[in-house]
């Protein structure tokens, strides 16, 4: 079977942990050696000096990311309103985005612009709550915010994507998934992963 070839960009709102995140994720995925730090200076895919300067991305950077099932090239966008164009250059080429954002935080204006423009161009989501380790976080007064704020659609997949409670959620998401919960007891991950792909179902992990 072919592996997997799809791009993925990673968008937030200035400082919400994106290219922390993609440090990461570049590093567990064994891609990178070691991992980087934006206050150190030496995160991989900000590279300008201006970046490093002042701690924000400017440009937007690829890397590619090698996981068993596929090859996925991921795009780190400006987070700061001042470099919105760049980051809106991305949008007509992503497959899927990754929507970070800060647990401490929460939704901020860029947030919904951002949202909003992921609508207008049909990108499937995936929503990133960064930081949760920090004082203050409260896990389902975010949920509640996501849904209140962006979609009633948002799930919770940090747990057991199998569970009685992800499952009765799921189902409420899309009739489809309603349908084949009522008839079978279960949702398989091909209908899980069609719905999000479709942008009926905006999966939701902690961080």
């Amino acid at each position: 079977m072919a592996k997997k070839q799809l791009c993925i960009g990673l968008l937030a709102h200035v400082d919400a942990g994106k290219t922390t995140l993609s440090e990461a994720m570049l590093y567990t995925a064994g891609d990178l050696r070691s991992l980087g730090r934006v206050d150190h200076g030496d995160a991989f895919l900000d590279t300008d000096a201006q970046e490093k300067a002042r701690g924000i991305t400017i440009f937007s950077k690829q890397a590619m990311l090698h996981l068993p099932d596929g090859d996925y090239t991921l795009l780190d966008t400006p987070g700061h309103v001042d470099f919105s164009p760049e980051m809106e250059r991305t949008l007509s080429v992503l497959d899927y985005a990754i929507l970070v954002i800060s647990g401490t935080d929460g939704i901020q204006s860029h947030t919904e612009t951002l949202w909003r423009l992921l609508k207008k161009h049909q990108v499937p989501v995936f929503l990133f709550l960064s930081k949760m380790d920090l004082p203050g976080t409260k896990k389902d007064a975010l949920m509640e915010q996501l849904r209140t704020h962006l979609s009633e659609a948002c799930v919770d997949f940090s747990g057991n994507l199998h569970s009685e409670n992800t499952l009765d959620t799921l189902a409420m998401c899309q009739e489809q998934l309603m349908e084949e919960f009522l008839e079978t007891g279960d949702i398989t991950d091909a209908s899980i992963a069609e719905a999000i792909a479709r942008r009926k179902v905006f999966p939701c992990c902690f961080g």
